[in-house]
C-alpha cells in the first residue's frame, strides 16, 4: 500500500522514490517507505488548501472536531501495542519507553478533546453607544508540520491534535528515518472520520519533502521540532512569505544540585535527566551544575551508578538504555567527547563506542550504542557546555554561590529546560525565578503534562506547544466591530 497520503488518498509519490527503514538497534529492515519530492509536497499543499478554503472542517462545530480527536485517543490505546513497537524497531529505543510514549500521546489527544472553545471577548467602550466590539479566535489556515526522529509520534500529536481542534488543515512531514508510526497515526485519522484532505503526509527528507512547507506561500503557519541549524534555516525560508513560524529547538539544559539538596534523589535524576532515551531528548540534563562543597562525592556516585546502566536493544528486558539513531550521530557523538577531551574536560567513564557482545548476546557491532559519558571539571566556555551531544554525555561545572549557579545556568545561548535541587523553598524559587528557560523543575527532571505550556526561551525556539498556548499557536485573532446605528458623519461635508 502506498505511504503518502494527499486529499484523502493514500498515493505513491510522483517521482517513485523509496527508502529503507533500518532498526538502529541491530541494522535489521523495518520496511521500505516512499518518500516524497517537491511535486508532492506542492499537492499535498494545494489538497490542504482547498480543503480549508472550500471544505466543511474549519466550520465543523467545536464540539464536533474535539469528538473526533477523543476518538483518535481511543483508537490509539486500541492499537498502543503495535505503536509501541513501530516506535522501538524505527528508533531503538526501550519497548517500555515507547509504551509510555503511546499511553502520553493519547493524553495529549484526550486533553485537546477536553477544551472548551473559547468564547468571543466583548470589548467594553466607555461613551460608545450603539457600538458592538468583540474578538473572536479562528483557525490559522494551512499548516505545515515537521517533527523529528527521537520522538515520531508524540511530537506529531503535540501538532496535529491542537491543529485540527482549532480547524485547519495540515501537510505532516515526520523524519526520514522514523516514519511508521507517523503512517499509522494519519491512518487511524483516516478511520476516525476526518474529512478528505483535512490531513495531509508526506515523507521525505528535508530539502526534498520539507522546505516546501516554508516557501509556499499558501502554508499559513509551519511549526517545526528539531536542530537549531534546521530551525534558522526554515525560519529564513519563511520570511519572504511573512508567514507565522513555531519552533522547538536544542537544549543545553542546566540541572543545579546545592548542598542542601535530598541528595539520593538528586544523584538518581541526574542520571535520568540525562541518559534517559540515550541523552537523545531535547530536554536533557546534560549539564549538572554541583555546589562545589559536596561536588567530589556527588559526582564520584554519578559515575558509579553510570557505569553500571546497562545497555540492550529495545526488546530486551534488562536494558536501561539503548542505542544512538544512526551511524552519523554516533560519529557525532564520538568527536564531541574527543572535542571536550582535548578542550581539558576529564572523562570519567564512556566515550568510546560499545563493541563487541554483550552478556545477553547483544551484537553491539550491529547497533550504534554508545555508553554513558560523564566529562568531569569542565568550565563555562568549552565547546561541550555550551553546544548539546543529543546524546549520553553529561558535563559537570561547580559553583560557589547562588548567584554563580544561576550566571552560570544562563550562560548558553539555549532557554530550554533545566532543574534546581534544594531543601530551600525561598531558594528555589529565587533560582526558579531566575532562570532563562521554558520549563523549570525543582527537585524533579523530565516530568511533563499536556495541560501546561511547553517551549523555550532564546534559541530554544519561538512560540509554545501543548497547554491553551499551544492550541492559540494555530489560531488568528479577529476584531469584528458592529455599528448599531450607522449615521453619515459629515466629515468631508
Amino acid at each position: 500500500m502506498p505511504d503518502l497520503f494527499l486529499d484523502g488518498s493514500w498515493v505513491s509519490p510522483a517521482e517513485g522514490g523509496t527508502r529503507v527503514i533500518t532498526c538502529p538497534a541491530d541494522g535489521t529492515v523495518v520496511g521500505i517507505v516512499d518518500e516524497a519530492t517537491e511535486a508532492d509536497t506542492a499537492a499535498a499543499i494545494g489538497a490542504a488548501r482547498t480543503a480549508f478554503d472550500d471544505g466543511t472542517w474549519p466550520a465543523t462545530p467545536w464540539a464536533d472536531r474535539a469528538a473526533l480527536l477523543g476518538r483518535v485517543a481511543d483508537l490509539l490505546l486500541r492499537d498502543k501495542d503495535a505503536l509501541a513497537r513501530e516506535e522501538s524497531l524505527d528508533t531503538g529505543k526501550r519497548l517500555v519507553e515507547s509504551e509510555y510514549d503511546i499511553d502520553d500521546v493519547a493524553s495529549v489527544f484526550r486533553h485537546y478533546a477536553g477544551l472548551t472553545e473559547p468564547a468571543a471577548h466583548d470589548v467594553t467602550l466607555e461613551g460608545r453607544a450603539g457600538i458592538e466590539s468583540r474578538v473572536v479566535r479562528e483557525p490559522i489556515g494551512v499548516c505545515g508540520l515537521i517533527t523529528p526522529w527521537n520522538y515520531p509520534l508524540l511530537q506529531a500529536s503535540w501538532k496535529v491534535a491542537p491543529c485540527l481542534l482549532a480547524g485547519n488543515t495540515f501537510v505532516l512531514k515526520p523524519s526520514e528515518i522514523t516514519p511508521h508510526t507517523t503512517i499509522h497515526l494519519v491512518r487511524l485519522l483516516e478511520e476516525a472520520g476526518l474529512p478528505a484532505g483535512v490531513a495531509n503526509l508526506v515523507l521525505g527528507t528535508g530539502p526534498a519533502a520539507g522546505n516546501a512547507l516554508a516557501t509556499d506561500p499558501r502554508v499559513d503557519l509551519v511549526s517545526f521540532t528539531g536542530s537549531l541549524a534546521v530551525g534558522r534555516h526554515l525560519m529564513a525560508a519563511a520570511a519572504p512569505t511573512v508567514k507565522r513560524v513555531a519552533l522547538e529547538l536544542g537544549g543545553k539544559n542546566p540541572n543545579i544540585v546545592f548542598a542542601d539538596a535530598d541528595l539520593d534523589a538528586a544523584v538518581d535524576m541526574a542520571l535520568t535527566a540525562v541518559f534517559l532515551h540515550s541523552g537523545q531528548v531535547c530536554s536533557a540534563g546534560a549539564r549538572l551544575l554541583v555546589d562545589q562543597t559536596i561536588a567530589a562525592d556527588f559526582v564520584d556516585r554519578v559515575v558509579e551508578a553510570a557505569g553500571r546502566i546497562r545497555l540492550g536493544g529495545p526488546f530486551d528486558p534488562d536494558a536501561q538504555t539503548g542505542t544512538l539513531t544512526s551511524a552519523a550521530h554516533l560519529a557525532k557523538v564520538e568527536d564531541y567527547v574527543a572535542r571536550g577531551v582535548a578542550e581539558g574536560a576529564r572523562l570519567r567513564c564512556g566515550g568510546t563506542r560499545v563493541t563487541g557482545v554483550g552478556a545477553d548476546g547483544t551484537a553491539y557491532d550491529n547497533g550504534f550504542y554508545f555508553p554513558p559519558t560523564v566529562l568531569d571539571e569542565c568550565t563555562s566556555g568549552m565547546f561541550v557546555v555550551q553546544e548539546e551531544s543529543f546524546g549520553p554525555v553529561l558535563t559537570v561545572e561547580t559553583f560557589t554561590t547562588e548567584h554563580e549557579a544561576i550566571a552560570k545556568a544562563n550562560a548558553t545561548i539555549y532557554g530550554l529546560a533545566g532543574a534546581v535541587w534544594t531543601s530551600d523553598e525561598a531558594r528555589a524559587d529565587r533560582v526558579a525565578a531566575a532562570l532563562r528557560l521554558g520549563t523549570v523543575w525543582i527537585n524533579d527532571y523530565h516530568p511533563y503534562v499536556p495541560q501546561a505550556e511547553w517551549g523555550g526561551y532564546k534559541q530554544s525556539g519561538s512560540g509554545r506547544e501543548l497547554g491553551r498556548v499551544g492550541l492559540e499557536e494555530y489560531q488568528e485573532v479577529k476584531h469584528i466591530w458592529r455599528n448599531l446605528a450607522p449615521a453619515p458623519q459629515g466629515w468631508f461635508a
